[in-house]
């Protein structure tokens, strides 16, 4: 009897029901070894499909990674936190196709690095590898957060320096302390010939970049503008709400101001700038490109002239082909074409205003749109900037847009060419590819019209079948000899020459 006794058993164990297969969900603790008091902020997860070395940096614009916030209060060390299906999302847990992936998880501190990721601070999980990932079927995946996100060192040369330091402007806006960085790029005859000045290049990177791009430009001999030697600075434009554009406004506060008032003469006393407005340019690409047309207009008297290369939008009447004051207008879709593009390739568009803005959305800072809103954006009674579309619709608020009209280049210099006209003669330099990237070409067309109206000479310049990558060695050439040309008057005469 004993045998069929068992038999029985078995029989009747594998007749039992399997248990029911559990929906993926995260479950995230943190020491109190990383952090002791309990947090309050945004915590993301991000399914990478590459093996991140450390922490992932950003969100990838082109193809975004599955990944999933929520925001906590009063998060205590050695509790669980889950992250599941109701979380913030750019795509729903559910939808996330099936395959091999590594699931990170951060805790984003937001001490004032532009990431929500890699900011230093920032708590992180190393990354899991989950093999076969089903969401359906994957259930509980721990991660624990036991990585502290350390800043990036500035290992100086003898001809690339770090400045670093505070701000008693922005100190006082933002009520804590608050600091301004750059890379200098010194020239060969800078430690032979110490009773010599040098003029200055101040160079915006764009969207993600900062100072230590001053050693890719120490690499292609920036210094050397045809022939005569300057000292460049790259600056610093990151930010926790994104690329501070060097503009001042309600949220990011006194960045220009700061800049002129305060880190200028710190850097022109320190490695010996002529001092002059005539010895001192500004450039930049991109959101430096920007950056850098809005110091020349904003601050004419302290700069000897600009050179932008494919600038964010100049004119918001094409915001990305969005004409912000029309009424009724919308960011995700237009009544002609239906669901908006913001960027393309061979005529074709490869990123959508909708998903980019979700995207962000669960970033919770540091976005490329949202810094647009940081810079541009009154201050809302929640302390964040006002919001300029529904994150929902697309529709565009008509009081936001008017009040983004101050930041709106084209229009500034037709509202106050009276005084600008004579103070930036001969300074504007703007460059565009024809078909950028970006829809960046429209607003430039734009501001070409409105420049010609005024009877100005800027230059603002189409290159044809050029896209957002306009900068190659003859252009960089170009505008090194335009450069030099234009500071001429300004360098001391050496030697008799």
């Amino acid at each position: 009897m004993r045998p069929l006794a068992c038999l029985a058993v078995v029989v009747l164990t594998s007749l039992a029901p399997a248990a029911d297969p559990k929906a993926a969900v995260f479950t995230l603790t943190f020491d109190k070894a990383q952090l002791a008091q309990p947090f309050t902020g945004r915590v993301v997860v991000v399914l990478s499909r590459a093996k991140p070395t450390t922490v992932i940096r950003s969100l990838s614009w082109g193809n975004t990674e599955p990944a999933f916030a929520v925001d906590v209060k009063g998060w205590k060390p050695g509790t669980p936190l889950t992250i599941g299906a109701d979380a913030i999302s750019t795509v729903p847990l559910k939808d996330v196709k099936p395959g091999t992936y590594f699931a990170q998880a951060v805790l984003d501190r937001d001490l004032g690095g532009i990431s929500f990721a890699a900011s230093p601070g920032n708590l992180y999980s190393k990354p899991a590898e989950l093999k076969d990932f089903d969401p359906t079927t994957a259930g509980d995946i721990a991660l624990t957060l036991d990585q502290v996100a350390a800043d990036r060192e500035f290992k100086e040369t003898d001809t690339v320096k770090l400045v670093d330091v505070e701000s008693k402007l922005l100190t006082r806006f933002h009520g804590r302390p608050v600091r301004m960085r750059a890379g200098v790029v010194l020239p060969p005859s800078f430690a032979k010939e110490s009773d010599r000045k040098y003029p200055v290049v101040y160079e915006v990177t764009g969207f993600g970049g900062d100072h230590f791009a001053a050693f890719g430009a120490a690499a292609r001999k920036a210094w050397n503008l045809a022939g005569t030697e300057f000292v460049w600075v790259v600056l610093d434009g990151n930010c926790r709400l994104g690329h501070h554009v060097f503009a001042d406004s309600a949220n990011n506060g006194p960045r220009g101001t700061a800049l002129v008032e305060e880190l200028i003469p710190h850097i022109e006393k320190a490695y010996r700038g002529i001092g002059t407005p005539a010895a001192r340019l500004v450039t930049g690409h991109s959101s430096g490109g920007w950056s850098s047309l809005w110091l020349q207009v904003a601050y004419p008297d302290t700069f000897g002239g600009c050179w932008s290369t494919s600038p964010d939008p100049v004119d918001f009447r094409d915001f990305q082909r969005v004409d912000i004051y029309t009424p009724n207008a919308n960011l995700f879709t237009d009544p002609k074409s239906g669901r908006r593009a913001l960027s393309r390739s061979s005529g074709r568009g490869t990123m959508y205003f909708d998903s980019f803005s979700k995207m962000e959305e669960v970033m919770g800072r540091g976005g490329q749109l949202e810094s647009f809103e940081a810079v541009f954006s009154p201050r809302g009674k929640d302390g964040k900037p006002l919001k300029l579309w529904d994150r929902k619709t697309g529709a565009i608020d008509p009081d936001v847009a008017e009040a983004w009209e101050p930041y709106d280049i084209s229009l500034k210099l037709k509202r106050e060419w009276a005084t600008l006209g004579s103070r930036l003669a001969g300074k504007v330099h703007v460059y565009m590819g024809d078909e950028d990237t970006f829809y960046l070409d429209g607003a430039a067309r734009l501001l070409k019209k409105r420049v010609a109206k005024l009877g100005a000479d800027a230059v603002v310049e189409m290159f044809p079948g050029k896209t957002h990558a306009l900068v190659d060695a003859k252009l960089r050439e170009r505008m090194n000899q335009e450069m030099a040309a234009a500071v001429a008057k300004a360098v001391p005469v050496r030697d008799g020459k």
